[in-house]
């Protein structure tokens, strides 16, 4: 399940927010020639998905993943497919917000963070680093593959490419090989065999009874804050330096080192989590990230801007499977999907800022800097919550 949930991500993410980036310029130039345009359309993607996530959360404690995550693919490969024929700006927001908008939510992180969930109990902070690794793997692949595509054929010609891939392979390899729960082919989480050798799974919690948990919240605010920072940057990387003269193809480059070092953290904090208190994981992923924050911020120069990007990459890629290993760990995997999905609708008020504030303040002043100096400011905040954490993952309840 590891394997499968490493793939799908790969092609959930890196199909769309990775290469989102390296389209960006073109989509701008047929749209109109606003980066804050361009950066709505993402925000809408990603706001659809926080608005679902409720109902997808309890669909998919409820119901066969297979199912759900189906259906995501097939909604984001038939939206791949219709972007490439949108004539207008308006078309384009709404192709994104009503097919990929459901499409990355049934059949992206929360979808796979569940199924691993299910099946990793002892060794969950692992497991889960290991699965979202698909997610950087993407990042280091995508860019310059999107790259290659704007050139060669065109944004429009390289999204229906996208389609056609999740359509022929996405849907038939989560229909193949996607086993909700281990239980189901005689087997328990861990590969245990023994059912006393394992934690009592808890029972399904009541929404009154996450909601009225402390941790919820301040998860709510940390990770929301976090993935404000990271879409701005991300979105913004490869426009950023084209700006500075650097070719479409340099730039990706540097979107594919920093998912590199995505793929390290991942691993890195997916070991750390199961051994240390999480809270000093999730302190250490800021302060990489906030060193490669600076370096980008004042430096003009291709390779210390590299160093940085790298840095930021290591201390992003522990964030996902935190996360996953809190809720795992605090809420039990019998309401993971709900509770994962009821954390997206707030902290995507804070979210999905990010990219379009970007976007703003870079077409009033042409320049990047006050957003990323404001994205400096959210580390310290999110920094601050961080200590208010009261979960210890090792137990993995």
């Amino acid at each position: 399940m590891v394997a499968v949930a490493f793939l799908v991500d790969f092609m959930a993410v890196g199909f769309f927010f990775y290469s989102y980036g390296v389209f960006f310029k073109a989509i701008a130039t047929e749209f109109g020639d606003s980066r804050f345009g361009v950066a709505i359309g993402i925000t809408l993607t990603q706001a659809v998905g926080a608005v679902l996530a409720p109902f997808i959360g309890r669909a998919l404690d409820r119901y066969p993943l297979k199912r759900i995550m189906a259906a995501g693919a097939i909604s984001m490969g038939l939206g791949f497919c219709l972007v490439s024929l949108a004539e207008t700006a308006m078309h384009f927001y709404l192709i994104l917000a009503c097919f990929i908008g459901f499409g990355a939510g049934a059949m992206g992180q929360l979808a796979t963070s569940k199924l691993v969930s299910n099946w990793f109990v002892l060794k969950r902070g692992m497991a889960l680093g290991i699965a979202a690794t698909g997610i950087s793997v993407s990042g280091v692949i995508m860019p310059a593959v999107s790259a290659y595509l704007v050139a060669g054929i065109g944004w429009r010609q390289g999204f229906f490419v996208y389609g056609l891939i999740t359509l022929i392979l996405v849907v038939p390899l989560v229909l193949r090989f996607v086993i909700s729960r281990p239980e189901e082919i005689g087997q328990l989480p861990d590969g245990e065999t023994e059912s006393s050798r394992l934690p009592r799974t808890k029972a399904p919690l009541k929404t009154a009874e996450f909601l009225n948990n402390q941790n919820f919240w301040i998860l709510v605010v940390i990770i929301g804050l976090l993935f404000c920072v990271q879409g701005g940057t991300l979105i913004h990387m490869v426009p950023q330096l084209t700006d500075r003269g650097y070719s479409l193809l340099s730039a990706s480059l540097i979107a594919s080192c920093t998912a590199a070092f995505g793929i390290l953290g991942k691993l890195i904090y997916g070991m750390l989590i199961d051994r240390w208190d999480v809270r000093h994981a999730i302190w250490l992923a800021i302060a990489f990230q906030l060193s490669g924050q600076l370096m980008m911020l004042f430096t003009t120069a291709y390779t210390p801007f590299l160093i940085g990007a790298c840095l930021f990459g290591f201390g992003m890629g522990g964030i996902v499977p935190m996360q996953g290993a809190v809720v795992g760990a605090a809420f039990g995997r019998a309401s993971f999907g709900r509770v994962m999905g009821a954390m997206r609708p707030p902290m995507a008020i804070l979210h999905l800022t990010g990219t379009p504030f970007a976007g703003w303040i870079y077409d009033k002043t042409g320049s990047y800097q006050i957003a990323f100096l404001t994205f400096i400011f959210l580390y310290i905040i999110a920094a601050i919550f961080v200590s208010g954490l009261k979960v210890n993952t090792r137990s993995n309840r």
